[in-house]
């Protein structure tokens, strides 16, 4: 059974052109497309960025997404960037890849978050320098990055005593966005830059990082 419920049909309905695009070309509207839509940008994104992989003309597309995506709504209290930072860092970590790591650690730092919190993630469960909020986050998406997936229902329901529904998909959003950006660049071997490379040599000894094939 889902962790989380669709969102309200009044939401679902303003995507209504890009579920009948989709249901088209498969067939069906699949249902995870249904979840991510407590943030409706969400499956618009991920759309192009399918679309864009498997080669497709994106011209049409944007055009009928630029007058389908629906204007986030006031009422939505999405989370701080440095609450999805330290989630894409603790996905990072989870899935090994060091470029990753030096890049979410580093920006992260630059928004406003603590170096420690990136020194001490190993130790979310009883360090000071996490907030019983914080450590739901970690919790979630070290096991949401993990192969395989090692995410629980009680996983969820620590995020749900801190955390909104629209904010928790917001929390997926970001793990399952860097599963994508982890395999790209241990894929490829991207060279790491020089801020983040200093970052992470300062920072993250706990991890025994160094830039490896990134450097």
């Amino acid at each position: 059974m889902t962790h989380l419920e669709d969102p309200a049909e009044s939401t679902l309905d303003a995507l209504a052109p890009l579920f009948a695009a989709t249901e088209q070309a498969m067939g069906f509207v699949p249902n995870s497309m249904k979840t991510m839509a407590h943030l409706p940008h969400l499956p618009i994104a991920l759309s192009l960025l399918v679309q864009a992989a498997s080669g497709a003309d994106l011209r049409p597309l944007l055009s009928a997404f630029a007058e389908a995506a629906p204007a986030p709504d006031p009422a939505v209290e999405l989370l701080p960037r440095t609450a999805t930072q330290l989630a894409a860092f603790a996905a990072s970590v989870s899935a090994g890849c060091r470029y990753c790591q030096a890049h979410t650690s580093h920006t992260g730092h630059r928004l406003g978050a603590t170096a420690a919190q990136y020194e001490d993630l190993l130790n979310f469960e009883t360090s000071p320098h996490f907030t019983p909020a914080e450590r739901a986050i970690v919790a979630f998406a070290m096991a949401a990055a993990a192969v395989p997936n090692d995410v629980t229902a009680e996983h969820f329901a620590a995020l749900k005593t801190h955390f909104s529904e629209a904010q928790i998909v917001q929390l997926a959003g970001t793990v399952a966005a860097f599963g994508f950006l982890n395999r790209w660049n241990d894929t490829m071997a991207t060279t790491l830059e020089a801020a983040p490379v200093a970052f992470g040599e300062q920072h993250l000894s706990a991890f025994d990082w160094t830039p490896g094939k990134h450097g």
